[in-house]
């Protein structure tokens, strides 16, 4: 499986990740759970869909077509479309837009021409300019730490409308994620767990179960192998 990442500068503040991948043969793979959401745009059989696929909270598995591909635009948290409720594309649950053409799609009532790896920057721009692509400053702010004055309720519910997500899932994942990391860089696995306050080995496993669909072990031998 070929991966090509990108990051597009002139939007930074909305995209997380812009990628790439074409497999050549079926295979089924391990799809760790993730908390951003993402714009898809597949071919397959000669026919190009564009999707809307949302944060998954947990581990699933997941087919890759034989001689599909795919391009996507994967935003940062606290980044979303207000007519697009992000909570809707939970696990799986991805909305494919209508094809206005070949090579257009509907969103919003209006025809947009389909993203490329080469156009996915100025596509986002055009969002953000008609305003069919918002950023919440508070949830952002909350992300890297930060205590904004607003109640804990309310701040509860921007992190619903913004990510799909709670404030605490988001933390989970992203820890769980940053195990993996450690994990496949050599870090003893009880040191992994108490460094990223997980209560002991058994805690760590649970996460990692759950949200990547490995157990800390298997992450240990596959990357040794590797």
């Amino acid at each position: 499986m070929e991966l090509v990442f990108d990051a597009g500068a002139a939007t930074a503040p909305f995209i997380d990740m812009i990628w790439h991948t074409y497999k050549e043969r079926a295979s089924t793979f391990t799809s760790a759970a993730v908390s951003n959401w993402e714009l898809v745009v597949t071919t397959f059989h000669g026919k190009t869909t564009i999707t809307a696929r949302g944060p998954e909270t947990r581990a699933s598995e997941a087919d890759f077509p034989e001689g599909a591909e795919f391009f996507g635009i994967t935003f940062k948290l606290g980044t979303f479309m207000p007519h697009l409720p992000v909570k809707t594309l939970l696990d799986r649950q991805d909305a494919t837009l209508q094809k206005a053409s070949r090579t257009s799609f509907w969103l919003h009532g209006s025809a947009w021409e389909l993203p490329t790896l080469e156009t996915a920057d100025v596509f986002v721009n055009r969002l953000v300019r008609q305003e069919l692509l918002v950023r919440d400053p508070v949830v952002e702010a909350a992300l890297q730490g930060h205590t904004p004055d607003i109640s804990l309720r309310l701040l509860q519910n921007r992190f619903l409308k913004a990510t799909g997500l709670s404030q605490k899932t988001i933390r989970q994942i992203e820890r769980a994620r940053s195990a993996v990391s450690r994990l496949e860089q050599g870090k003893p696995i009880l040191d992994t767990a108490l460094e990223l306050g997980y209560f002991d080995q058994a805690h760590l496993t649970g996460s990692l179960k759950r949200f990547i669909g490995r157990t800390p072990g298997q992450i240990v031998r596959e990357s040794t192998v590797a």
